[in-house]
């Protein structure tokens, strides 16, 4: 039997849906048709399926161990994330599982998940293969034709991550820079790119419990967003590689 620590945090999330409790990560065989008065066929119920609880409890984690709620180091089992999720084990543990090969969290045997302590060499490394991958895919965008509308869908996103830095909010930030960036590699076509550099976004997420980052350091890793997709609308090649260079600096990440 598993054993950890209990409830480390707020209650359950609100996304959680009111039919995801134990029964909503079961598939079992379809329900019996029912019958509506005077004889017409109801529709059938239609129940959850796991992939989709699973679904949501892998975003949960992955928002709570950015926002701090799960502390680096400690170790959680999965009965009780369950429990404070309100879902049985089972999505909890295939969601973790995922984590664990994400190198987000350790499995410790007969305990659960120990959340993982990345130190500033792992974080510099990730930062070291990221500028080796996109840092070319910019380069190669920024001298491709001249097509201004490629761009227009990145404006929203790097007005976001501008937005999520002037209030501090690290968890939106993060997400918002997700986001332009796996816009940016998807422009390259190059689908395996993007899942790498997907990867390696979620790796070099820093958990919190450290000093918060500064409304202004926000600002700085924002702005540079909107400078590289400036000159990625001009066409100017030297200028975004000089741009992406210092965006994916080892040590430059503040979230």
């Amino acid at each position: 039997m598993e054993q950890g620590r209990a409830d480390h945090g707020p209650a359950a999330r609100p996304w959680v849906p009111a039919q995801a409790g134990s029964a909503a990560d079961r598939t079992g065989p379809a329900a019996p048709e029912r019958t509506a008065p005077g004889g017409a066929a109801a529709p059938p119920v239609v129940r959850p399926r796991r992939h989709s609880v699973r679904g949501q409890i892998l975003a949960a984690l992955r928002q709570a161990l950015l926002d701090g709620e799960l502390t680096p180091g400690e170790v959680y089992s999965a009965p009780a994330l369950a429990a404070r999720y309100g879902v049985s084990a089972t999505p909890v543990r295939e969601a973790m599982q995922q984590l664990a090969g994400e190198g987000a969290v350790e499995v410790v045997p007969n305990r659960g998940f120990r959340v993982a302590e990345h130190s500033v060499r792992d974080l510099a490394e990730v930062a070291e293969v990221r500028a080796m991958l996109e840092v070319p895919a910019v380069v190669r965008l920024a001298g491709g034709v001249p097509c201004p509308e490629r761009w227009d869908g990145l404006r929203p996103l790097a007005a976001a991550g501008v937005a999520a830095a002037a209030r501090g909010d690290r968890a939106g930030y993060a997400e918002a820079d997700r986001a332009f960036h796996h816009a940016l590699m998807s422009l390259t076509g190059n689908r395996r790119l993007v899942a790498v550099v997907d990867d390696l976004l979620r790796r070099a997420r820093r958990p919190a419990g450290g000093p918060r980052p500064r409304p202004l350091e926000l600002q700085v890793d924002a702005a540079q967003h909107v400078a590289l997709l400036d000159a990625l609308c001009a066409g100017e090649p030297e200028r975004a590689e000089r741009l992406a260079r210092e965006h994916l600096a080892p040590g430059g990440r503040r979230y």
